[in-house]
């Protein structure tokens, strides 16, 4: 989820430390055959730009992957938050491709979610992968929240907890 430059340190809606979050999502893009990622591809001028700094404008160095994340590993690509009156949190709101479509015809019936932001784009994106009937598991230690508030971060995952997603560490995959 959103591995993007305007997210991380330097980034005009930097989450604390969300650069950390690239070394582990590299080693466990390795452990799975289907690599999925999300990216805000924000239009210059957004209702979203009215709760939020601009950030992740399309076509912009901001919106673009981390450099250190290997993108080669990702198998499909979802670009959210295109439209002019769009926020764009879920995955499943992806503008250029249907994400609920691919995992279908993929058999896919379990995501491991990771990325930024927790307590926005992760969570919306589970609870709507939940909804949709798949099996969630959020990798705890490759994710980072904004923390608007102090706490959104243990919000997020008490809620996603509660509504039945898995968390657990990247070291835990292996056990499952």
């Amino acid at each position: 989820m959103d591995v993007q430059n305007d997210f991380c340190p330097g980034g005009s809606l930097a989450v604390k430390d969300g650069d950390r979050v690239v070394p582990v999502i590299n080693r466990l893009m390795d452990r799975f055959e289907r690599v999925i990622s999300s990216q805000d591809w924000h239009p210059q001028e957004t209702v979203h730009f009215e709760k939020w700094p601009p950030h992740c404008i399309a076509g912009t160095e901001g919106a673009e992957y981390h450099p250190a994340l290997n993108s080669d590993r990702i198998g499909l690509r979802l670009f959210k938050g295109t439209e002019n009156r769009d926020d764009g949190y879920s995955a499943f709101e992806a503008t250029n491709a249907s994400l609920t479509d691919y995992l279908h015809a993929e058999g896919i019936q379990t995501l491991y979610v990771c990325g930024l932001t927790t307590d926005y784009c992760v969570k919306a994106t589970a609870l709507d992968a939940l909804r949709e009937g798949f099996h969630i598991c959020v990798i705890t230690d490759a994710i980072a929240a904004v923390n608007l508030q102090p706490g959104d971060d243990r919000k997020a995952l008490q809620e996603l907890y509660a509504a039945g997603c898995l968390l657990m560490e990247s070291g835990e995959i292996g056990c499952l």
